[in-house]
């Protein structure tokens, strides 16, 4: 058996609403296909042949998704304990270097976003916060060298 994935509620949501859509799509193409198909030779026949290869994509979209939703262990973010940074938190560091906060919510592969301020607890960042409490320190190697960082508070999250 394969391990759950945690995602937050609000991830599971998202993922089967793209799914939905994704299903959608699939009908659409499909149709589109057999339309191009009946048009004679297929070989010359772009709107067949990308009408396919679409389909493939598709169809391997789905079935990834498809397991993401049927190994997901859904979280609710603002019922999840602060004693240390875990799933669904929202970590505030110290970054030890520059003397700056910056603060992350730490999520699932599923359905973090740096964009807002999410990020996997897969991630390297995310792996060296993981588990850690108030006051205590960590440090990981990125792309621009080396944070070094303490982390000064955890919180629950507002979303779900």
């Amino acid at each position: 058996m394969r391990d759950l994935i945690q995602i937050s509620k609000t991830g599971y949501e998202k993922l089967k609403e793209e799914y939905k859509e994704l299903e959608k799509e699939r009908v659409v193409v499909s149709k589109r296909v057999g339309v191009a198909r009946e048009q004679g030779d297929l070989k010359e026949n772009g709107e067949y042949i990308y009408g396919r290869q679409r389909l493939g994509f598709i169809d391997g979209s789905l079935g990834e998704m498809r397991g993401n939703i049927n190994r997901s262990e859904v979280i609710d973010c603002r019922t999840v304990k602060t004693d240390q940074a875990v799933f669904g938190t929202v970590v505030t560091l110290q970054d030890l270097d520059k003397q700056e906060k910056v603060t992350y919510q730490l999520l699932g592969p599923n359905d973090a976003d740096i964009d807002n301020d999410s990020i996997s607890i897969y991630s390297p960042v995310g792996d060296a916060i993981y588990m850690l409490s108030v006051g205590e320190k960590g440090s990981v190697t990125i792309p621009s060298g080396e944070f070094r960082f303490e982390v000064i508070s955890i919180a629950k999250s507002e979303i779900e």
